[in-house]
Order: C-alpha cells, then structure tokens, then sequence
C-alpha cells in the first residue's frame, strides 16, 4: 500500500501496513490507561493511533483537552458516521470540550454540491442525528466551515506554510485539480487546529477520530502545525548507537574526548581495537550504572527566555546557549518534568508576542465497517448501507438479506460452525448493537461452535436495528427544538 486518498472510499485490508509504512502506533498498548474505555477502544475496533497519549494524561489529569470532527453533507448519515460522533461524545463526556464541523466548503468545491443543499442535508441528515446521540451544548461547538470566520482565516494563514508540491504528494493533486478543491485541504486542517486558538481555550491537546482513510490529512496538519509554531522544544537523546536505551553520563561525556591523551592511552592498552575510541568507550561505560543525561533542544531566537529557563532548572542543570537554540542538559532533574515545564514557558512567550503555539494533534484510527453485502460501505451503494433515518422496518429487512459468515448448508454449519468475522451481521452487533462485551462474546462463541444459526442471529439483529432506529427517530424529532441551543437557526 502505497497511498492513502481520503477522498476516494476504499477499503484497507491490511492494517498491519498502517503500522510499519505510516508509523501508526498500535492503540491496544494504551487501554490499560484508560478508565472508561468506549467499546470500539475495548473490542480492537479502534486500532491505532498518533500521540492519544497526550489525550489520556489529559483525561487522567483532569487537565483541558478537546476532540474534533467535521463530515462532508453529501449523502445521507450512515452507521459509519455514527462511529466518529460516538467517539467524539465519548470525550466529551471524558471532560473534554468538543467541536463538529459541517464542511460544506468542501463538499461544495469537491462534490459540486449547492450552498443550500449543504446547509440541509447538514443540519437535517449529520446535526440532528449528533444531537440525538448525546452531543451536548455546553463544551461543544457545531458550526458550518463557510460561516466560521476563524477557520477561514486560519486556513489562509496555514496556506501560507503549504505548497503544491507538498498537497501533490498527499493527495495526488495534478493540473486537473481545481483550486478550491487544494483550499479545502487547509480548511480540514484549520478545522482540526482552531479548538487550539485563543478565543477556543488556547493551546491543549486535540484529538481527532478517523477512518485510517483520513490520515492524509492528519498527517499534513501535524506538519502545518510545526511550521507555525515560532520556537519548537523537544528531547534529543545522548545515545550509544551500538547499544539500545543506553544514556551516556556526565562523567562519560567528559571522558570521551578522543584528543585526551588518557582515554586514547586507555584504547591503546585495550586488547579490541576494532572500534574507534569513541565507540569502543561508550561500550565500556555503558555497563556502568549511572545518572541519565538528556538534552532538550529548544529551537528559538528569542533574546530574553534564557531567564525563564533558568528558573526551572535544578542542581547541576545547565543551560546552554548557541545561536539560534538552547540546550538544557538534565543532570539533576527528570528530563520529562523539565520537557513539561520547557513547554510551557514555549508556549506563553510565543503567544504574548502573537504567536499560535499549535500542539501537534492526536488522532485515532477505527477499522471500516463492511457494507451489507459485502465490500466497501458507502452512501453511493445504498444496499450497502443503513441510514440512521431510514425506515426501521426497511433496515430490518436489508440485514435479513445481508450477507453472513454462514456455511452453503445448514448441516455444514452445524458441524463446522460459521466464520463470525466475515459475518456482516455479527459486525453489526459488535460494532452497534449489543453494548455488553460478554454478551458479543457469546454471540461469537455460538456463531464458531456450530449452535446459532444465521436465521436466528439476522432475526436478533434486526430486531435490535428496528428497536435502535425506531428510539433515534424520536430524539432526532426532539433534537429539532433543540437547535437553537446550539446556535442553529433552520427551517424545515
């Protein structure tokens, strides 16, 4: 796999891939951490991730974070929209302070479609249906990309840091592609970075829920967010390339000077001389048990914050001043605790002098659900999809035609059992319909030993549909008067 386009529904088969090609981060290795974990985090369903570490010291601190989306208004809402507005009221009910966005600019410049059929379909297919999930008004923020100033205008200043080459590379962009469609990739990265201006709270971390599909954008706002930011702070590790996780000392870096006649006399006398004294002394001392010593490089030219810095420092500290960076060199303290408190100050000088301060955003990665007949789910194929206001009868029949993991006989499935996880109807369970774990895991351990068959497992399924789609009608209903709390003036 080589490309990731966000604008072209596709499936991606191998997730391992995401891992080693685009240095995704498995998400399985955080979810001890997390308290409340949401069923997609519990059941794999969410795989991987960008910096949710900074997220779950967050909501485990108490500390100010945000979580943010947008969805495109050019078809109706399906099961799969529903996926990122639960992950995105989950942090909200985590503490967080939330923001949705109709993107309506680009849905307009990539899908041709009118200003008025944006705003309806937006509010009356995406915003109803947000609302009657659990989006709550206060710590959250929906808003229409055309109609927020802040966004346009940090889109224009992020244009400033992009360029053709760059957005080509991404997203494939040729001599084809209209303007208004590269304007609209800023514009998904002002969406992702604005929770991070002044008048939003300021500098926190974001986190952004996506389809492995979207990572493109992901990927460019990270680097976006970097180029704004005046000064940058961030470890740089002493290490001994030829042994892992070793930290050179103080002591070592004194002693390590290849023109000391002492240490080359030393290397003389030594029996292996395959190696140059450097490395053939870093070998010796790494058996040594010692101090850590990091190095916490700041990138700035900013005449008076060396006072800052000197403030946080403790014991043999130092700080060392070049041009164009500093270095603090951590001898005493605990170099996170330092990197943390570096930040800070980074942060409130950039700012006082009109700076963004931008924290590089987090993002989480979710599996595709299947379409019901297999494939790839999508508005465009509509056996392929349930719309979260389609009729709940209509759906029910739609999983009774699905397709299952089911044997070509009933006694073949009695005898071998069915494959549940190229089953459509036991992924719609997971994914949406059953909430208990042990329940699911029922469902499967019945499904493989041979005791469930498809009939009865669609029948359970389309029942649940009916029953889910037949509540969220009603509170979509409901949401309607409920739009002027969110600042949202329609008429039906």
């Amino acid at each position: 796999m080589n490309e990731i386009n966000p604008w072209e529904s596709s499936s991606i088969d191998d997730y391992q891939k995401l891992f080693d090609e685009f240095g995704i981060s498995r998400f399985d290795e955080l979810l001890p951490r997390i308290k409340h974990p949401h069923r997609f985090m519990r059941r794999g369903i969410i795989f991987g991730h960008r910096s949710y570490d900074s997220i779950v010291d967050a909501i485990n601190s108490k500390k100010p974070f945000s979580a943010m989306s947008g969805f495109m208004p050019s078809g109706r809402i399906h099961l799969g929209h529903k996926m990122v507005m639960e992950e995105i009221i989950w942090h909200q009910q985590q503490g967080g302070t939330v923001f949705m966005a109709v993107a309506d600019m680009e849905a307009h410049s990539v899908r041709g479609i009118s200003w008025k059929m944006c705003r309806r379909i937006g509010v009356e297919e995406y915003i109803l249906s947000l609302i009657a999930l659990g989006f709550e008004p206060e710590g959250g923020r929906i808003y229409f990309q055309s109609t927020s100033p802040q966004v346009r205008d940090l889109a224009f200043e992020l244009g400033v840091k992009a360029n053709f080459s760059e957005l080509s590379a991404i997203y494939g962009f040729n001599g084809e592609t209209n303007i208004a469609h590269m304007v609209s990739a800023t514009m998904q990265s002002a969406d992702i970075l604005h929770p991070q201006l002044q008048e939003f709270g300021g500098p926190r971390p974001v986190v952004i829920p996506v389809g492995a599909d979207q990572d493109p954008h992901i990927r460019l706002t990270r680097g976006l967010a970097d180029k704004m930011n005046m000064f940058h702070v961030f470890p740089n590790l002493i290490t001994n390339p030829y042994r892992e996780n070793f930290v050179l000392t103080k002591n070592d870096l004194d002693k390590i000077n290849i023109e000391n006649p002492e240490v080359y006399k030393e290397w003389l006398n030594a029996d292996d001389k395959s190696e140059p004294p450097y490395v053939w002394l870093v070998n010796i001392y790494s058996k040594l048990p010692a101090d850590e010593l990091f190095t916490i490089k700041i990138r700035a030219a900013f005449k008076n914050i060396n006072k800052s810095f000197n403030k946080i420092l403790v014991g043999n500290d130092e700080l060392i001043p070049y041009s164009g960076h500093i270095n603090i060199r951590c001898f005493s303290s605990d170099y996170k605790s330092i990197l943390e408190k570096a930040q800070e100050i980074i942060k409130n000088v950039e700012r006082s002098i009109g700076g963004y301060a931008f924290l590089s955003p987090a993002s989480t990665y979710h599996k595709f659900m299947t379409g019901l007949q297999g494939g790839k789910m999508s508005s465009s194929i509509p056996d392929s999809i349930i719309a979260l206001t389609e009729e709940p009868k209509a759906a029910a029949k739609k999983i009774m035609r699905a397709k299952t993991g089911g044997r070509v006989t009933l006694e073949e499935q009695k005898e071998q059992g069915g494959v549940p996880d190229e089953c459509t109807v036991y992924e719609l369970m997971l994914y949406h319909l059953v909430e208990d774990d042990d329940e699911v895991l029922e469902i499967r351990k019945e499904c493989m030993s041979g005791d469930l068959m498809c009939g009865a497992c669609k029948k359970r399924a389309a029942g649940l549909m009916e029953e889910f789609l037949t509540d969220h009608q009603k509170k979509r209903e409901a949401a309607m008067e409920r739009l002027p709390e969110f600042g949202i003036d329609h008429k039906f």
